[in-house]
């Protein structure tokens, strides 16, 4: 009777619980059913370790100028390079100047009496793709923020991928725009500036020295490009985006959109020392490796200053926020999208919600035909099941989406399968003329082995789909699985406890 009463009072305790629970915590409802945008993003991780090589390259060149080790030749290909000497009698230094610096990153061998070929590791590689996708994906995440976007999805999938979910987003364009610009920004210095790239290289001969580069400045009015200019450029910048301490829309001294910013202490020490030993010259702001400006520095700047670049507001506002997001470390390019529309998902949710209504009468209907006042109980813990996994999809935050409604559905059919199994077995122990209280006892001993090995395969499969699905069929996954666990607790504690109450106190209802 003690244990009893303890049954009774969990029971109440789960319930009350889960009706207070969906009372007063909403279910997130996924892309599919709210509308948004699934995007699936790839990281050029290939170009970004290329860009690595030519940035050691240039570091091998100056090391050796450094130590007068003189270079005939230094090209890459891909993420190899190539070094051919002017004097073979350097080979054995230079070798071990590169084995000394270089050892961890690349696997270096002599081609010939004056070549060195030098070649990204491999496991130094997949070091770097996981570094730089997972700086991406934390890089994504701030501007998605930025943006104010409710539960959003972002997660990694594979090696180089990222799955970004925007529901109820408006403006979809403006979110990859925003999400696939690498906002790379530089101050450079200025050598040279002329309205054609020929009439810079004329000026060079013909050839740009190895430590500079010609950046080009699209010349905008009213959103269009009405000319360019072409700069030479410092290829080494003398501040980038890492020391920026907030940026934030504003306007120019025309009164036209623009973006100002703060440096972080040690950034605006170095922009002081700078500016005032280069008074009269042009510092370029460079941005993605385009020139959005190049104003020439009348006095010493400290740690402010201001991007100009003939911008709308929305343009100022959005470039504000990806560089107070920071820099992606790699180009992303969107491979994968969808966009599905808030009245496909409000459509979506009244037909799983009539779907479910339509299952749980049906269920219920056969329960109690077949099965009679067994039946009517089977249907009780079939409600409280119900609101358990409701509760519970609350209470964990988990995302429910239109395969999740369907699991929600094969969950009410499910549920009452452990119900099926224990009546069945309770039949047939009358039937060899066991007493109420034997038959429902053995029957439900003797039923719980099937109904675990049939709910824990279940399980395992729902693992798998969690796994290695993505978006939506997680959510399957997920609903399925929390219905099995409730599924087992209504099935089999509740309704043993129901079974139990009837069977001690008013027997003469119970009909199976």
């Amino acid at each position: 009777m003690k244990n009893l009463k303890w049954r009774i009072f969990l029971i109440l305790a789960v319930l009350i619980g889960a009706v207070y629970v969906s009372l007063t915590k909403k279910v997130n409802l996924g892309l599919d059913l709210q509308g948004g945008t699934h995007l699936v993003l790839q990281v050029d991780t290939e170009k970004a370790l290329e860009d690595e090589t030519s940035s050691y390259m240039r570091e091998i060149k100056m090391l050796f100028q450094s130590e007068n080790i003189p270079i005939l030749d230094i090209k890459r290909e891909g993420t190899s390079i190539t070094i051919e000497l002017l004097d073979a009698d350097k080979m054995s230094q230079a070798e071990k100047l590169l084995k000394k610096d270089y050892g961890d990153i690349f696997n270096i061998q002599k081609v010939g009496e004056t070549t060195l070929k030098l070649s990204m590791k491999e496991m130094y590689k997949q070091k770097e793709v996981d570094r730089l996708c997972s700086q991406a994906l934390e890089t994504i995440r701030n501007r998605i923020d930025e943006l104010g976007v409710a539960e959003p999805v972002i997660v990694r999938s594979g090696k180089d991928r990222i799955i970004v979910e925007l529901p109820g987003i408006k403006n979809p364009e403006r979110a990859k725009k925003i999400l696939g610009r690498v906002a790379k920004l530089e101050f450079k210095q200025v050598i040279d500036v002329a309205p054609s790239k020929e009439e810079l290289l004329k000026k060079l001969g013909g050839k740009i020295p190895d430590d500079e580069e010609i950046l080009v400045q699209e010349i905008k009015k009213k959103g269009k490009v009405v000319g360019k200019m072409y700069y030479l450029v410092k290829r080494e910048p003398i501040l980038t985006g890492a020391y920026l301490k907030d940026a934030y829309p504003s306007v120019d001294e025309y009164n036209m959109p623009a973006v100002s910013f703060e440096l972080k202490s040690q950034g605006a020490k170095i922009f002081e020392q700078y500016t005032a030993s280069h008074i009269g010259t042009r510092l370029a702001i460079v941005l993605d490796n385009k020139v959005q400006s190049a104003p020439v520095i009348r006095s010493q700047i400290g740690g402010k200053g201001q991007i100009t670049g003939q911008f709308t507001y929305q343009e100022a506002k959005d470039l504000a926020i990806v560089l107070r997001a920071g820099a992606l470390p790699a180009p992303v390019k969107i491979i994968e999208e969808t966009t599905i529309g808030p009245s496909l998902g409000h459509e979506s949710i009244s037909k799983g919600i009539k779907s479910a209504i339509a299952g749980l009468i049906i269920v219920m209907l056969f329960m109690i035909v077949y099965y009679k006042f067994a039946g009517f109980v089977a249907d009780v813990a079939l409600m409280m099941n119900v609101i358990l996994l409701w509760a519970l999809l609350a209470l964990l935050g988990a995302t429910l989406t239109l395969p999740g409604i369907a699991g929600y559905i094969l969950t009410i059919g499910m549920s009452v399968d452990a119900n099926v199994i224990i009546f069945e077995r309770i039949r047939e122990e009358l039937k060899k003329g066991r007493s109420l209280i034997s038959a429902i006892e053995v029957g439900f001993s003797s039923a719980w082995g099937t109904i675990l090995d049939a709910n824990v395969t279940t399980l395992a499969s729902a693992a798998v789909l969690f796994q290695f699905g993505t978006g939506p069929i997680k959510g399957f996954a997920v609903t399925l699985s929390l219905g099995i666990l409730c599924s087992m607790f209504t099935a089999v504690f509740v309704t043993k406890v129901i079974l139990d109450i009837v069977v001690r106190y008013k027997p003469q209802l119970f009909s199976i």
